[in-house]
């Protein structure tokens, strides 16, 4: 008889920190500046301090309400290590040579000067990042358990019966791609049964030591993915089938978070899991003959949106559970996702206003949120008091000054097709090449330089008052002389200021547009130590100032070179900030467009010749379901063009995009009808360059040749080979070399080698191609 799943539960917490203790961690070790041994400790000391929070605030300590969901580095990249999925190109870590050393995970992660790491893309339609599994026919597998049941023993000596956490092996290998000469008929499913003998071998040891439960995240379950459904449930089956059939195992929770599950549900079903989580903020909520299906299993119930930040209608959400109770399923109340996609708490935003502080719920409430519904569903009526609460806070969140503004939205129901059009791209080229004369293969950044000590320094004394207005100006002018005379000394043809006046590239202008609040203390993990901080997106959105001009201006008044404008794009705006959720997003984009719109036209009349509005997020919010993609892919696309369509057309409009699946969305960059789009390329080695050959790209184009992400410097010649595959598949007149995204995380000293190799590279293809033309 399987242990009963508790009233109660989450599918993830926060790893990095509440005051980014494992950012610093981390970044401590990597700079020599502790050892190992210290690392270790200071991971435990969050671990426990993360369990006894959770406990805090009304999880059970000793029936596995508390998920072990904590990684050092990136939960795909764990279980990689676990199953000994090292890529053949790093035979020096191969399973057969015993487990995994702390500095050997670093070098999956982050590379080293010989190799580069894995490849990152996005975590489904989030902003974290994952790193990628490389299987091939041969890859060789091999149980690595000894960090998972370290961590599961030091929970059970401090007092705390944890549940394991990990990537359930259908979509782990639904995420890995092909190693580099798999053959073109494999796929990385193809393996299935070569991972599940050691799945099923962590189970029996999970179960010796006394692991009630595990859980499985199987989040690929609720995606179309490019292999038929009938061959994704036919894993589903094999795997939960045979992992259910192995005699002496914890009970085993899967997961679905970030949509509907729909008719994969049973596939599920059908295979002996104990309890079966379903996102129903995302998805759909089951109707009576899919509860049916669920018989004799826990349904856990995603009801409190573990993606966004708002707090939530309690009643809303007691309806809900009371019809899935009154159908007569074993219920349990969770988060819809795992909660690393939020801050920690909400009561150490001090500087907000006290009544739109109160309309926010991040990870420790949402905490609280799930143990008051779980108490209804246990004794109905015991939440009376919080259901009231909620509804007036909601209520007054509605009617609250700025959630609504009538001139935002007169103009943008007083649109036309013509503010979407910017004409044809023949005469801008034309143009363009008049205005600005560039060389072929031209050489830029993607914006940001490296944020240095005494950049931090000043914006930090600026904010205390220690630093005056025009002291800190003096300050950040330093700065982009340093970095304008920089690019000329390397000799790059379209110059960047380097963005040193601001401290994200959301951030910086929520700061600066009306509807947005920031928070001092609101981190979110986005990959490894890297760590962001979403703005909260509440009310209706509009410039009442100049943002960008100023600081462009007096960068081009320091070089005859163009010096390119640097703007956020509406999506991306969107993408990495809590966006209000009592509205269509399209709409909310539309309004963040138009005050973009009235920033590039102010940069142009101030002489801006190129203007680059950044995108990055395009693939980021692109629905699971291809079904919901068409709708998303044109108010996206619309927005950038609403944001960008007024520039003269002797205005180069760039764009950049990265870490997606480019193949996926390549008509949508193409619609975004920009003039120049700079992709990441990198870490893939090139990959995207066959996509824009296939799709025909007419326009300019830069795949990045240098991985910013990781800290080793690319010799010139490897770049000058990812310049010639580019050049095999893409014409020169198209293409640009960039790195693959912004400097910002960089040190100056790796920026500047890795820079004067780019442009090597650049200048000895640029001169092959010409020889050749």
């Amino acid at each position: 008889m399987p242990a009963l799943f508790p009233h109660s539960t989450i599918i993830g917490y926060p790893r990095i920190g509440p005051r980014r203790e494992l950012k610093k961690a981390l970044e401590a070790y990597w700079a020599g500046r502790s050892d190992a041994p210290t690392l270790e400790r200071e991971a435990r000391r969050l671990r426990e301090t993360t369990y006894a929070r959770l406990t805090g605030l009304g999880l059970n300590p000793h029936d596995a309400s508390i998920p072990a969901s904590f990684s050092m580095y990136d939960q795909v990249l764990d279980t990689a290590v676990l199953l000994g999925a090292i890529p053949e190109r790093f035979p020096d870590l191969a399973a057969d040579r015993g487990p995994l050393g702390i500095d050997d995970y670093f070098t999956l992660a982050r590379g080293d000067e010989q190799r580069s790491p894995l490849e990152m893309t996005k975590w489904f339609d989030t902003n974290y990042h994952y790193l990628v599994p490389e299987i091939g026919p041969r890859t060789p597998f091999a149980l690595d358990p000894d960090t998972l049941l370290r961590q599961v023993a030091e929970a059970a000596d401090s007092g705390y019966r944890v549940r394991p956490t990990l990537i359930g092996p259908v979509t782990f290998l639904l995420l890995s791609k092909a190693a580099d000469g798999a053959g073109g008929g494999f796929d990385p499913l193809d393996r299935l049964d070569d991972v599940l003998p050691l799945y099923a071998d962590l189970l029996g040891r999970l179960e010796e030591r006394g692991v009630r439960w595990i859980q499985f995240d199987e989040p690929a379950l609720v995606t179309d993915t490019p292999l038929p459904d009938a061959v994704v449930d036919d894993a589903v089956r094999r795997a939960y089938g045979y992992l259910s059939g192995v005699a002496g195992r914890p009970a085993i929770f899967l997961t679905t978070p970030y949509g509907g599950v729909g008719e994969r549900l049973r596939a599920i079903a059908a295979t002996g899991v104990e309890a079966v989580h379903l996102d129903l903020v995302r998805g759909a909520v089951p109707a009576p003959a899919e509860l049916a299906l669920l018989r004799g299993k826990t349904l856990v119930a995603g009801i409190i949106d573990g993606h966004n930040v708002w707090k939530a209608d309690l009643g809303g959400a007691v309806a809900v559970l009371d019809r899935l109770r009154a159908d007569g399923v074993s219920l349990s109340v969770a988060t819809s996702t795992s909660l690393q996609h939020v801050p920690h708490d909400t009561g150490v935003e001090q500087s907000l206003p006290d009544e739109r502080r109160s309309w926010l719920s991040f990870a420790d409430q949402k905490v609280e949120e799930v143990v008051i519904l779980a108490g209804h569903v246990a004794h109905p009526g015991s939440a009376d008091r919080a259901i009231a609460a909620a509804a007036k806070v909601l209520a007054g969140r509605r009617s609250a000054p700025g959630v609504e503004v009538p001139a935002v939205r007169e103009r943008a129901a007083g649109l036309s097709p013509s503010d979407f059009d910017r004409g044809g791209f023949e005469e801008r080229r034309s143009a363009q090449q008049a205005a600005l004369d560039l060389p072929l293969l031209p050489t830029t950044t993607i914006g940001s330089f490296p944020q240095t000590t005494e950049v931090r320094s000043a914006r930090a004394r600026a904010a205390r008052g220690d630093l005056s207005a025009a002291g800190y100006e003096a300050a950040l002018q330093d700065e982009i002389r340093r970095v304008i005379a920089l690019q000329e000394e390397l000799g790059f043809d379209v110059l960047v200021h380097g963005e040193p006046e601001r401290n994200d590239m959301v951030q910086y202008f929520a700061e600066n547009l009306d509807g947005f609040d920031v928070t001092q203390h609101g981190w979110v993990q986005s990959y490894g130590s890297r760590c962001t901080r979403p703005s909260l997106l509440w009310g209706d959105v509009s410039r009442p100032a100049p943002i960008t001009v100023p600081w462009t201006s007096f960068a081009q008044s320091l070089t005859g070179k163009p010096v390119k404008g640097m703007l956020t794009g509406p999506v991306t705006i969107l993408a990495w900030s809590f966006v209000r959720n009592d509205q269509p997003l399209a709409d909310t984009a539309f309004q963040v467009a138009l005050a973009l719109r009235d920033e590039v036209l102010d940069l142009e009349r101030a002489g801006t010749r190129i203007i680059q509005v950044d995108e990055p997020a395009l693939r980021e919010l692109l629905p699971l379901r291809r079904a919901d993609q068409p709708a998303y892919l044109d108010w996206s696309v619309r927005a950038f063009n609403l944001a960008t369509a007024a520039a003269a057309p002797a205005t180069q409009i760039h764009t950049h995009l990265c870490y997606s699946e480019f193949g996926a969305v390549i008509t949508a960059i193409d619609g975004l009808d920009a003039d120049v789009t700079s992709i990441e390329a990198a870490r893939s080695r090139m990959e995207v360059v066959r996509d824009l050959e296939e799709h025909g790209f007419p326009r300019g184009v830069g795949p990045g040749v240098y991985d910013i992400h990781s800290p080793r410097v690319p010799p010139a010649e490897e770049i000058r080979l990812l310049l010639e595959r580019a050049v095999r598949h893409v014409p020169a007149a198209q293409l640009w070399v960039n790195p693959d995204c912004g400097l910002k995380t960089r040190g100056y000293r790796e920026t500047e080698q890795s820079l004067r190799n780019l442009v090597a590279a650049a200048g000895a293809v640029r001169a092959a191609v010409e020889v050749r033309g």
